[in-house]
């Protein structure tokens, strides 16, 4: 019999990603990853005035790096730990589901469609390397198909997903996560720039080359940010929002990819080998793109009611109704800052230091293969989207 409180929790974790009883210890991590991105915005803006360039530090540069020290020197206490995982999961997805009101679907279409030849390209070169380099390092195979899924498809997610259908140890999918969370938060910190310089600036070929070619969707978010704010970005739709369009494209191939990849890794198997139960369908699928394309459905429709000279859903004028969009937009900008916050004070070096060599060698590989690929991809395609 289902008793009041079940429906409550229910309700809670649909709309907040938790159940009401859980909220208490949730509270110091998300209030911590807050706080970090106040005084990261802070020491930006002071940072910023100094010397006289206004934007040239991102705070969510500043909110990411901070998050590291406060991990890395103070530590980060088990009552907030909690909080911190919330961030790096729900509050990112949050953030995600907001932003789509930055874009009309049509956008997202155009964006999507002609980033699926850029994102499979991509997706392919990173399987493909990182599966060679793990054979002729003779390292696991379990551990190598995990370090090219989550090289090619979504990071840590994809790892996590495709582990049990390949009976992957505990050891090799943190040594995977480990591998992907160095090269990612790299790729993070650099791409931006090393984008803006090789492709001069074009905003739409920089967001497209960020969304392939960096690991993680956190990691995509915030390097689409930090573009943004570094090179004062303020068309839409942005770097950032492309980054973001890619990427979940992406993240959609993890309903086909992680299937293939643990059939194929069973038939490289002895036949005789028990076969572990795989990962269901609602695992897989990123459900949060579904939130991020109503959004952007909600935008298009208000959008074409106010362009019209009608009200936006009967009830918002042109002026009430940009108000309001700019509003869901600081406020996207700010959640995924949050999030950003708890990549940093979720990054334990100590742990990273205990990434072998040669899983190290994988990564490496993958990730300049997937970059590679991506720049030359997006040189191609890039061109098409006139967005």
């Amino acid at each position: 019999m289902t008793t009041p409180t079940d429906r409550s929790n229910r309700v809670a974790h649909i709309l907040f990603g938790t159940t009401l009883d859980r909220v208490p210890s949730l509270v110091p991590g998300v209030v911590l990853a807050s706080v970090t991105v106040l005084v990261a915005a802070a020491l930006a803006e002071l940072i910023n005035r100094r010397l006289g360039y206004d934007g040239l530090v991102s705070f969510i540069l500043v909110a990411i790096v901070l998050g590291m020290i406060i991990r890395n020197t103070v530590g980060l206490h088990e009552v907030f730990e909690p909080g911190v995982a919330f961030t790096l999961k729900k509050v990112l997805r949050l953030g995600i589901i907001l932003l789509g009101i930055r874009l009309s679907l049509l956008d997202v279409l155009e964006i999507g469609g002609f980033g699926i030849p850029i994102v499979v390209g991509a997706v392919l070169t990173g399987l493909f390397v990182a599966t060679v380099a793990t054979r002729w390092l003779k390292l696991s195979d379990r551990l190598g198909t995990l370090i090219a899924i989550g090289t090619g498809i979504c990071g840590a997610t994809a790892i996590v997903a495709t582990a049990p259908g390949i009976r992957a140890k505990d050891e090799e999918v943190a040594y995977a996560v480990a591998n992907i969370t160095v090269f990612g938060i790299a790729a993070m910190f650099l791409y931006p720039f090393l984008g803006d310089f090789i492709f001069g600036g074009d905003i739409v070929k920089v967001g497209l080359f960020l969304g392939t070619s960096i690991h993680e969707t956190a990691q995509v978010a915030g390097a689409g940010l930090i573009y943004d704010q570094s090179f004062d970005i303020t068309a839409s739709p942005s770097g950032a929002d492309i980054a973001v369009v890619a990427k979940l494209v992406r993240n959609v191939l993890m309903v086909v990819a992680i299937p293939a990849i643990t059939y194929l890794y069973a038939r490289r198997q002895d036949p005789g080998e028990s076969r572990a139960k795989g990962t269901s369908l609602r695992q897989m699928f990123p459900v949060f793109i579904l939130g991020f394309l109503v959004t952007a459905g909600i935008r298009s429709i208000g959008d074409a009611s106010v362009d019209s000279g009608g009200q936006a859903f009967g009830l918002f004028g042109a002026e009430a109704w940009g108000d309001l969009t700019r509003w869901v937009k600081t406020w996207a900008e700010y959640t995924l800052a949050t999030a950003m916050a708890g990549v940093g004070l979720g990054t334990s070096i100590t742990q990273l230091k205990g990434l072998g060599f040669k899983p190290f060698l994988v990564g490496i590989a993958a990730a300049l293969a997937v970059g590679i690929a991506s720049v030359g991809l997006v040189s191609l395609f890039g061109p098409l989207i006139s967005v």
